[in-house]
């Protein structure tokens, strides 16, 4: 049976080349391995890598000092002046507000003192209250939270285990974090094709975000369930109608991150994402039992997919940036499949997320499962900023 890429990617080659890898930046803590909700798409539930049955429900407080450690190892390693935390779970709060405080003033308290230590609690928003808020205010902890649209169109799919829908208790706490803009992150949201895409947007848009990010739901070209075409691409016809009514509003009533980065790409700047584009990606996950790990949502595509076979009490996290597994979304152009590196969209594009290109028996050097929505998007807002920019060098 052949390997599927990136297995047998040389990376002793690439270095001896003149690549080097991009140290972490973005440290997610997987603080707590259990939810009390039971979304339908859960990627870390609900799909191929069922690892989370066997770790510990919670990261214990003296693995949290040996992350820390490591995380101020790799800064000094490579002269950082900032690093993201990014609280993540399961979900976080589950925990209480006062292990994430703590583990925040851990790291702060490990790293060089010239090294700025942002923080973000990613939460599905049923568990916040005034004191914990307080708490995360006070440490200058962001929140961000996950909202699918209305009440019918979340509670849909964001429900709790009784099938109870959670849309009430998440407006309960972004209620509350409203009054909080210094900590307002932004919120999250999963397109579904069958909920109006301008209804969705208005719906988020009632919590005033300063953000928000809209996210495909991770699949790959083992069980597509829409097998878009250049002729039929469902996903871009919904973000197409979403980014019509976000672009041309009046005036600006919050960010889109997809279509920011994308215009970004346009204009020649760099992604922040790995959604799209192709900058190399810096960030890192460790687990409840302190596994070293790649994006969680690998764990869409198979069992142990995020695995890197290391561990943060034997290991730096610079033996993470000698891994095939990473290098490969690290080297931009060199990671894409033959048909992308010929494509008038591919610095844009950059075949999109990588867990989304995986296909079984080749690996990740695909185009994207979401190849035809991504082209289609993307010539759209092409056309649009080329249009503007056109009017606006005429007037």
């Amino acid at each position: 049976m052949s390997r599927e890429w990136p297995d047998g990617l040389d990376v002793d080659e690439l270095m001896s080349l003149g690549w080097r890898p991009t140290p972490f930046r973005q440290f997610l803590l997987k603080i707590h391995g259990n939810c009390n909700l039971a979304c339908d798409y859960c990627y870390v539930y609900t799909m191929a890598d069922q690892t989370w049955r066997t770790r510990p429900r919670v990261m214990s407080p003296g693995l949290v000092s040996v992350v820390a450690d490591r995380i101020a190892e790799h800064a000094r390693a490579h002269s950082l002046d900032s690093v993201r935390v990014i609280f993540h779970g399961g979900e976080p709060l589950l925990t209480g507000v006062n292990p994430i405080v703590d583990a925040l003033r851990k790291i702060r308290n490990a790293v060089d003192a010239r090294v700025r230590v942002n923080a973000v609690v990613q939460t599905n928003g049923t568990l916040i209250s005034e004191e914990a808020l307080d708490a995360l205010e006070a440490l200058g902890i962001r929140v961000g939270i996950s909202l699918d649209g209305d009440m019918a169109g979340h509670d849909l799919r964001r429900h709790y285990r009784n099938g109870r829908g959670s849309y009430a208790d998440v407006a309960r706490g972004l209620k509350l974090l409203m009054e909080r803009p210094a900590i307002y992150a932004g919120l999250l949201s999963v397109i579904d094709l069958n909920s109006d895409p301008v209804e969705t947007y208005e719906a988020l848009l009632k919590f005033a975000p300063p953000m928000i990010d809209l996210l495909l739901p991770h699949r790959n070209w083992l069980s597509p369930l829409e097998r878009s075409t250049l002729a039929y691409a469902p996903y871009a016809d919904w973000l197409i109608t979403v980014f019509d009514r976000w672009y041309g509003a009046p005036s600006r009533e919050t960010r889109i991150r997809f279509f920011e980065e994308l215009m970004h790409l346009m204009l020649g700047g760099q992604s922040g994402t790995e959604a799209v584009g192709l900058t190399p990606t810096s960030l890192i996950v460790v687990e409840t039992d302190g596994s070293i790990e790649q994006t969680d949502a690998l764990k869409s595509v198979r069992q142990g997919a995020a695995e890197t076979g290391l561990h943060v009490v034997p290991d730096a996290f610079d033996a993470a940036l000698r891994l095939p597994s990473i290098a490969a979304r690290q080297i931009g152009v060199g990671a894409l499949a033959r048909e992308c590196q010929s494509c008038e969209v591919r610095d844009v594009c950059g075949a999109g997320l990588y867990p989304h290109r995986y296909r079984p028996g080749t690996g990740f050097r695909n185009p994207s499962v979401y190849c035809a929505d991504l082209f289609t998007l993307i010539l759209h807002i092409r056309d649009r900023l080329t249009s503007d920019l056109q009017a606006l060098h005429h007037s």
